[in-house]
């Protein structure tokens, strides 16, 4: 199979109760955010940690009728090269009528470079918005199951796993209508570090404590460019319901010739930190030419926008 794209829809099924039930509330404000996707907080399965994905507005082959669709995120960085983690699993809507859950089942071989899973397209949008028994005052909820796991190690081991049901992880998402808070922090380094790690001071936002974290050798898993994240402050103790629901982008800026280098998120579930390992690669941003690195001075900018919060159900 390949790793890449999106499955055409399948006709819905029963499915198993999931391990990881996603509650959405306020799903037409979701869609008049106009993101393109928003994933969940992590959650524990099988030793490993993952996130659900769900894209509200998916067109497969990027055109025709929108679809919501449905994908998995192994997070956390937990692969080591040549570690292939294969996983069977089920993404399902609740039918709130019947109080049974309705889906497809999916697998998807997860590695050190890939790390979603293909798109795959539940229920077209426009019949979710008009449905009365997925969508029920404007919420919906989503799940995913794992079946089974089977991991292949850089010794052609097998390690194979049909693991025991526990209860269901349940988080919330709320999304409001109006009055989303809005952030920007610009970091000025005029003697750029060659470190292993090094942060911007912190800042506030929306009540909670940020900072910018660099990477400037490069994180881990991505040596050969720069490491940028979005984060948020150890010493900020976040209570469960304040999770905050964000998209956010990070900029180098271009110096000399006002061309920054931005990347940009969808929505997100911001527990921790979320960024990018390979940022930029190395030899651009030290490349004269750019304007990202100016005799030692570079200019890091955030941009986000909170729009709602998340918490355990």
């Amino acid at each position: 199979m390949g790793n890449s794209g999106s499955r055409v829809p399948a006709l819905l099924r029963k499915t198993h109760v999931p391990d990881f039930e996603w509650k959405i509330h306020d799903f037409l404000a979701l869609v008049e955010t106009k993101a393109t996707s928003v994933i969940s907080g992590p959650f524990d399965n099988s030793g490993y940690k993952w996130c659900l994905e769900v894209s509200p507005m998916h067109k497969k082959f990027g055109g025709g009728t929108p679809y919501v669709a449905l994908n998995l995120m192994i997070c956390g960085y937990p692969l080591k090269q040549g570690r292939t983690v294969h996983a069977v699993f089920e993404f399902s809507i609740y039918n709130h009528s019947n109080g049974m859950y309705y889906g497809c089942e999916a697998s998807y071989n997860f590695d050190f470079y890939n790390v979603y899973s293909k798109k795959e397209c539940l229920i077209p949008l426009q019949e979710l918005l008009k449905s009365s028994t997925f969508l029920v005052d404007d919420s919906c909820v989503f799940g995913v199951e794992i079946l089974k796991i089977d991991v292949s190690t850089p010794e052609k081991l097998m390690i194979a796993g049909l693991f025991e049901k526990k209860p269901t992880t349940v988080q919330n998402l709320f999304v409001q209508k109006k009055g989303f808070i809005k952030g920007t922090y610009t970091w000025t380094m005029n003697n750029f570090p060659e470190s292993e790690f090094v942060r911007s001071t912190t800042f506030e936002v929306g009540g909670h404590k940020w900072y910018i974290g660099m990477y400037p050798r490069g994180h881990k898993c991505s040596t050969d460019c720069l490491s940028l994240f979005l984060c948020l402050d150890a010493s900020n103790e976040l209570p469960l319901e304040s999770w905050s629901v964000a998209e956010m982008s990070l900029s180098i800026q271009d110096q000399k010739n006002g061309k920054h280098f931005t990347r940009t998120t969808g929505l997100l579930v911001f527990t921790k930190d979320w960024g990018w390992p390979d940022f930029i690669p190395l030899n651009k941003f030290k490349d004269p030419s750019g304007g990202y690195l100016v005799e030692l001075n570079c200019v890091v900018k955030a941009d986000f926008t909170i729009v709602g919060s998340s918490n355990d159900g």
